[in-house]
């Protein structure tokens, strides 16, 4: 028996708030395939769904076929972005180096554009996951009412409202507060890994280094030069023949 999402009250975020700001360089640049003018900005639509998906997608993560399906017109930006959270990429990179409920936190924050609401909403996906699969999660997030009202089949979901005015910071960016691996990965990993040195290394700016001809350049093998001098004779005065010392005219 397969149970229904479980329901879970939203909280107050940002997204949820309407906006009245004059759009800016702060704000997120929206990628849609509906105003598209040449080939390189469906290059640019392709690197922006990567970087909202996997945040970095090296050659051999790209996924060829589904590129070529979209720039074809085959298949829409909510297309693409299935076909990549599906991918071997996104299932070895999140879902088996976490546990359900963060692999759920990171797909809704990718998704949706948004942080979870609560523990109650990532238990109700969490037994989503479980019941059916990554694919039946990923398709119950592209066919939601919030998924379809912020981005349709056209546009690639970006993280919402981020920066908003009267504020000296905005939210972290996704791929910031969440990693992709969890705090046991991490350990088990061997990172971060925390270097002790002994040694304090100080910073000299550039307009203070020494330029070729400088004295100060040449202190150091000054100093080190170790020049050998005679020391002087100690003689008593007792030892001393005055009269013989003593000029005589003759």
């Amino acid at each position: 028996m397969v149970l229904p999402l479980l329901q879970y009250p939203p909280s107050s975020q940002n997204q949820r708030v309407k906006g009245f700001e004059v759009p800016g360089d702060e704000q997120p640049r929206i990628y849609s395939s509906q105003n598209l003018l040449s080939p390189s900005e469906m290059d640019e639509l392709i690197e922006a769904a990567y970087r909202q998906i996997f945040f970095h997608a090296f050659e051999a993560d790209r996924e060829r076929f589904l590129e070529s399906q979209l720039r074809a017109g085959q298949i829409t930006v909510r297309d693409f972005i299935r076909g990549l959270l599906l991918s071997n990429t996104y299932r070895r990179s999140f879902y088996d180096l976490n546990s359900n409920y963060r692999f759920v936190e990171q797909t809704v924050q990718r998704v949706l554009g948004r942080d979870v609401y609560n523990n109650a909403e990532k238990l109700a996906w969490s037994i989503v996951v479980a019941q059916k699969g990554i694919k039946g999660f990923v398709d119950m997030l592209l066919d939601s009412d919030e998924y379809m009202e912020n981005f349709g089949y056209d546009t690639v979901p970006y993280q919402r409202r981020r920066v908003l005015p009267g504020r000296a910071t905005g939210e972290l960016p996704f791929n910031i507060k969440s990693p992709r691996y969890d705090e046991y990965y991490r350990a088990k990993f061997g990172f971060p890994q925390f270097i002790w040195q002994v040694t304090v290394k100080s910073f000299t700016p550039q307009e203070r280094k020494p330029r070729p001809g400088d004295p100060s350049a040449f202190l150091n093998m000054a100093r080190s030069i170790n020049p050998k001098s005679n020391p002087p004779q100690r003689i008593s005065a007792q030892n001393l023949d005055y009269e013989r010392l003593v000029p005589r005219r003759r």
